[in-house]
């Protein structure tokens, strides 16, 4: 009887451990801003366009550049 206490708890707790790293991952996904500089416009191969301040084209296409 003990035992399924114990075990019952241990498990309760790597529940809620997860549900609180899932949750923070969620939060810091979310809430990333999508600014790059010029420079990691290029690295990434696209071409910052600074009268529409948007990357075009490459891995930050449509980024705002800051």
């Amino acid at each position: 009887m003990r035992i399924r206490r114990i075990l019952a708890a241990v498990i309760a707790t790597a529940a809620l451990a997860g549900l609180g790293l899932t949750g923070a991952a969620t939060a810091t996904a979310q809430g990333a801003a999508s600014y790059v500089t010029p420079s990691e416009c290029k690295q990434g191969g696209g071409m910052p366009d600074l009268a529409d301040n948007l990357c075009k084209g490459g891995m930050h296409d449509g980024q705002r550049v800051d």
